[in-house]
């Protein structure tokens, strides 16, 4: 699956490059109104009316490919079969830390647990 997602992809992004490349080539509608007035647009390599022709049919095939490309790499993104859910799901359970022992005097008997200073929790001000 993975395969046919970066090939699409590649094959996507080329395209995209391509149809940028068609559009700057071809001449803007203000063009027609500079040959007329002899700026030598006849002479081009395709001919007065053959280089439009052939640049807007090539761009309209590479805008064919270019969206049935997009749509195939949405499907292919939108039924991708993933690990899990979430993170949390993904990652190890940590063990419980074990409970501390509890204090002993040096006779062996259990000492009362310390009182907590009161202000060790007050936030400063």
């Amino acid at each position: 699956m993975d395969f046919w997602f970066t090939l699409i992809l590649i094959i996507d992004v080329i395209v995209a490059l391509g149809i940028i490349g068609l559009v700057l080539l071809q001449h803007g509608k203000g063009a027609d109104v500079g040959a007329a007035f002899g700026s030598g647009a006849s002479g081009s390599l395709f001919g007065a009316s053959g280089s439009a022709n052939f640049l807007s049919r090539s761009t309209a095939i590479l805008a064919v490919v270019f969206f049935i490309t997009t749509f195939a790499l949405a499907y292919l993104a939108s039924h991708r079969t993933r690990g899990g859910g979430s993170i949390m799901e993904t990652t190890k359970e940590q063990p419980a830390a074990p409970a501390p022992a509890p204090a002993t005097g040096s006779d062996g008997a259990a000492k009362a647990p310390a009182t907590p200073d009161p202000k060790a929790n007050e936030v400063p001000k």
